[in-house]
């Protein structure tokens, strides 16, 4: 192994000694050196890091050439590692060219598989493997990819037949065509991924969560195993702990003979992970094992990506799970039972939104009674809604509140995702976009309600029940969680009030001189809130708000009424937090 240098254009993130800086290589690079570190199968990788983005847009998008030689250096690396060579030769090394910002953004930038594929590589693959009809997917799949992320080709290039078909339908539509030469491929690749860190869906992501805009991107360049590769191959995704419920049980889906670009699509429905246990259970065994020590060290539930070829088991990445609100609390208060964290960092680790999320009414039982979905899938976030059936994103943007439905989503439905209130889908899993996006965002979320959905639900007013994974005709009403009648609920609330700068109340004693925001705006006929000076005691609908409990603290307030104490002592934790 080797050590980091500072600041440095270029890294081999799979054989450094010393950890590398999160925002210099990125989050996606950062989880292979670490599984690296514990000893797990990882495929030898090097990336270029945030400094090079930096450079490349400072430079007006341009990618140096001494840079590029690096990369070049980087790539014999690899060659070194795999005992094999780029784009050429009997034992053709491919490689997969990906995204990864420091703070995780799933799904929102680019990745590129299957690079160094050609004419010759394909043949030799061919001849290498035994399986030509693996080498033309191999070929079909990078072109597509190509295609669609550096040429700009919009058409659907997924269902075309073959490699010819795909090629000429991006001469047609772009005029471009698809090199030959590995190099320049890889050339063209890099600048695209920095390039995607600056697309709609990525900005729209970054301001939605308050990410910065200038984080750019490092982009890893790793050595390729094939999921697609024959019967004893295939891919998946594991969550250490169910993302929907926060229960301490391994969660996910396995596609045989699929990569991972299938999975995340949607348009597959994978194989629950049984699956794998059924038919191929040492991969499971060792896949298991491997999860256990990433959630012990990362003392957090991890989102992991693998990819079984010839059946041996690769980790591709781990990170920290999106979850649901439901999640992040159950995760949190175990992890504290479990010694893994302080009730601090409980604290830290549930927002102020996600219990107010979690506090909203669900769908009221009694009022379903007998009434028969119009559509049924499976539950990929949990929750309750009710709105108007919008068939694109730019619909669900343009009608805040509307119920999103497509066949599957992909990163650039994004801004329509986040201004829905709920999502729906055809096509795929528990691990696909739309699922994955529709946690983060702990939006309702069905997926997997089978062909025909979009079209019969259109324009319709529909209830959402994600937690049941049911759609009913019309508005059925709902039912509110309390606080008190969650064991997790009550224990965050409890530990958030031992150290919370300021206290969150019911009610206050006789006497106790308390400002009203609303009564001061609607006084005032304005939309902003004045605390009086020396003020310690306040409430209203503003101090609900993160906002304006940040307003409060700085104001010196010491105590705020409200009904719902705990998203109140949450954002009061987050802001201290903030300002150390």
């Amino acid at each position: 192994m080797t050590a980091q240098v500072t600041n440095p254009s270029v890294l081999r993130i799979t054989e450094l000694d010393d950890e590398p800086a999160r925002e210099l290589v990125g989050g996606k690079a950062w989880s292979l050196w670490r599984m690296s570190a514990l000893g797990l199968r990882v495929p030898p990788a090097f990336v270029v890091t945030t400094t090079s983005c930096a450079d490349y847009f400072a430079s007006g998008k341009r990618l140096s050439d001494e840079l590029f030689a690096e990369i070049v250096e980087g790539v014999s690396y690899l060659e070194d590692r795999t005992g094999r060579t780029f784009g050429r030769g009997e034992h053709p090394l491919l490689v997969s060219v990906r995204s990864g910002a420091a703070v995780s953004m799933p799904g929102m930038m680019d990745t590129i598989l299957n690079l160094g594929i050609n004419p010759d590589t394909e043949s030799a693959l061919a001849a290498e493997t035994s399986h030509a009809d693996f080498a033309a997917d191999v070929h079909r799949r990078f072109v597509a990819l190509y295609g669609k992320l550096v040429s700009g080709c919009v058409e659907d290039l997924e269902d075309l037949p073959d490699t010819a078909a795909v090629t000429a339908a991006i001469a047609d539509e772009t005029g471009d065509t698809i090199p030959t030469d590995p190099m320049t491929a890889l050339r063209k690749a890099v600048a695209a991924v920095f390039d995607s860190s600056q697309s709609r869906r990525a900005k729209a992501y970054r301001a939605h969560y308050g990410i910065p805009d200038d984080i750019g991107t490092a982009v890893t360049v790793q050595a390729m195993v094939f999921g697609n590769l024959d019967e004893n191959s295939g891919t998946g995704v594991l969550f250490t702990r169910n993302p929907l419920t926060g229960a301490k049980d391994p969660y996910g889906e396995y596609l045989p003979r699929g990569q991972g670009e299938d999975v995340v699509s949607g348009r597959v429905t994978p194989q629950p992970l049984a699956w794998l246990a059924s038919n191929r259970a040492y991969l499971h065994d060792e896949l298991i094992a491997a999860a256990d020590l990433l959630d012990r060290e990362g003392a957090d539930a991890q989102d992991i990506e693998f990819t079984v070829q010839h059946g041996e088991l690769y980790l591709l990445q781990s990170r920290p799970a999106k979850r649901t609100a439901r999640a992040a609390v159950r995760i949190a208060a175990a992890l504290v039972g479990e010694n893994a964290i302080e009730e601090a960092t409980a604290c830290s680790r549930v927002t102020a939104d996600q219990v107010r999320h979690l506090l909203r009414p669900s769908i009221d039982a009694d009022a379903v009674g007998d009434t028969q979905p119009l559509a049924t899938g499976v539950s990929a976030s949990p929750g309750y809604a009710v709105g108007r059936v919008v068939l694109t994103a730019d619909e669900a943007q343009r009608n805040p509140g509307s119920i999103l439905v497509r066949e599957s989503t992909s990163p650039e439905d994004v801004h329509g995702m986040i201004a829905a209130s709920a999502v729906v889908t055809e096509h795929g899993g528990a691990t696909s976009h739309a699922a994955v996006v529709s946690r983060a965002l702990d939006t309702p979320c069905v997926v997997g309600c089978g062909a025909g959905t979009a079209p019969a639900l259109a324009g319709r007013i529909v209830t959402v029940d994600a937690t049941g994974a049911r759609i009913f005709d019309g508005e059925i009403g709902g039912r509110a969680t309390r606080v008190d009648d969650d064991a997790d609920l009550a224990a965050l609330a409890r530990w958030a009030a031992a150290i919370a700068p300021l206290r969150a109340v019911s009610e206050t004693a006789q006497g106790v001189e308390v400002f009203d925001a609303d009564a001061a705006i609607a006084a005032s006929g304005g939309e902003t809130v004045e605390i009086p000076e020396n003020c310690r005691v306040v409430t209203g609908a503003y101090f609900e708000t993160d906002a304006g409990v940040s307003a409060a603290l700085d104001a010196g307030v010491e105590v705020i009424v409200t009904t719902t104490p705990l998203p109140v002592l949450l954002a009061a934790v987050a802001h201290r937090k903030a300002d150390r």
